[in-house]
């Protein structure tokens, strides 16, 4: 049962106007509400955009609040706008400000779309990465979750598969050269702190993968395995973190390991997500490890050819604010 604790405020980021994040983020309030009577949420995004239900009941409403946004231009669903690009950054930035203040308690971000804001003359790689920069972070790690159900794949029980990245929206040849010792044992201690911490797992069991095919094979196939990623796990189990490899990639994530494994740690972007968005699309979070707040997102993109035309799922989006309130009163519990 969930420990009784002070009303839990959280904030959407509604993302790039023109996809479907706006209404994605009101669908998942107003149902998360009906189902979480502790809660009160703050949807950021500009009020031409966000146009609360008719018939939304007049209790939740009195817990749902819109804070418009200034935008630069008007919005054309499914059109890109690179005026509008400041606009999603300015979302994101009043979210962190008021986690940072203690306003709201976690934050859930819904998809934007990198290129406009590149193409808008903003560096930009990703909100993981963005959202380091705010905090005056130089590393945290972006990790995906899902609930795997009771009888997936011989689970005795529903189980929460979750996997973490050491590298994340890198060109697939700069993966070698950005992979170190230190970056992989930061990464490790990270996932098993925030999963103590954060999650209230008290000894996590981790996995780490290596890079290069059969982990490999004893140096033939590549020596990072032997010279990177093998002395950064000795290095966290010296310092107690239960945590073996590396792992091939194409085993690591055997049916059998489910049941006892916390996290997976994938060396990069598409080795870790490419089997979890396999068994669990539509349904996982994105959470982003390290911050001095709690953040969660939606793990897919904006989906600009259905956007405005009331037929994008939610699901995902609900799933993200669930795992923010839960982390968030496990914050609350461990604080208290």
């Amino acid at each position: 049962m969930m420990p009784q604790v002070a009303p839990v405020n959280l904030v959407i980021s509604s993302g790039e106007p023109a996809g479907i994040g706006p209404e994605i983020s009101l669908a998942a309030a107003c149902t998360f509400l009906k189902e979480q009577p502790n809660a009160h949420i703050t949807v950021l995004g500009n009020a031409t955009l966000l146009q609360t239900p008719k018939n939304i009941d007049s209790e939740i409403s009195k817990r749902l609040e819109i804070q418009s946004v200034e935008i630069a231009e008007s919005v054309t669903a499914g059109t890109l706008n690179p005026a509008n690009a400041q606009y999603v950054l300015n979302l994101l930035n009043a979210a962190v400000a008021g986690c940072l203040t203690g306003r709201f308690d976690a934050m859930i971000t819904a998809p934007l779309q990198k290129s406009i804001i590149n193409v808008a003359g903003t560096p930009f790689s990703g909100h993981t990465e963005y959202l380091a920069e705010v905090c005056k972070l130089d590393h945290v790690v972006m990790m995906l979750c899902a609930l795997l159900p009771a009888g997936f794949m011989g689970l005795k029980a529903p189980r929460e598969l979750r996997v973490a990245l050491v590298t994340t929206h890198l060109p697939l040849k700069d993966v070698p050269s950005a992979l170190t010792q230190k970056n992989i044992l930061e990464t490790i201690q990270i996932v098993h702190r925030d999963l103590q911490h954060k999650f209230g797992i008290s000894n996590p069991v981790i996995r780490v993968a290596g890079l290069n095919p059969h982990a490999g094979e004893s140096g033939y196939l590549g020596r990072e395995e032997i010279e990177i990623i093998s002395p950064a796990i000795q290095l966290a189990q010296g310092d107690g973190i239960q945590v073996t490899g590396p792992y091939p990639g194409d085993t690591m994530f055997e049916a059998n390991s489910l049941e006892h494994v916390d996290a997976y740690i994938a060396m990069y972007h598409d080795q870790g997500l490419a089997p979890f968005k396999f068994v669990t699309f539509g349904g996982g979070v994105n959470v982003t490890l390290g911050l001095p707040i709690i953040r969660t997102s939606v793990d897919h993109g904006t989906a600009l050819d259905i956007a405005g035309k009331g037929i994008a799922d939610p699901s995902s989006m609900l799933e993200a604010l669930r795992l923010a309130y839960q982390l968030a009163v496990n914050n609350k519990v461990s604080n208290s």
